[in-house]
C-alpha cells in the first residue's frame, strides 16, 4: 500500500501530533513531519514543490478515527 509507513507513523503518534498541531494539516514523509499548514490544498501545493505527489501524506490532526475514516452513501440500490 502506498504511503503505508506514513499513515502508520500518524496512527502511532496521533495523540502527540493532535496535541501539537490540532486542526492543522501535517505533511508526513519518511516517518517524520515535514510541514504543517492551515489548509489541505496549501499543504499539497507547497509540499509538491519539493517532493513528488504520491510520496507524502497530508493528514488533518484531529483525535479519533474521524480524521481518516470516510463513509460513502449511495442512492443506487444494489441487488
Amino acid at each position: 500500500m502506498a504511503l503505508e509507513m506514513e499513515f502508520k507513523y500518524f496512527l502511532d503518534n496521533q495523540e502527540a501530533l493532535v496535541r501539537q498541531y490540532k486542526q492543522k494539516f501535517v505533511v508526513i514523509k519518511d516517518s517524520q513531519v515535514v510541514g504543517v499548514y492551515d489548509e489541505e490544498l496549501e499543504a499539497v501545493e507547497e509540499t509538491s514543490k519539493k517532493h513528488p505527489l504520491g510520496t507524502f501524506l497530508v493528514q488533518k490532526c484531529e483525535p479519533g478515527s474521524g480524521s481518516y475514516t470516510q463513509t460513502f452513501h449511495s442512492r443506487v440500490a444494489f441487488a
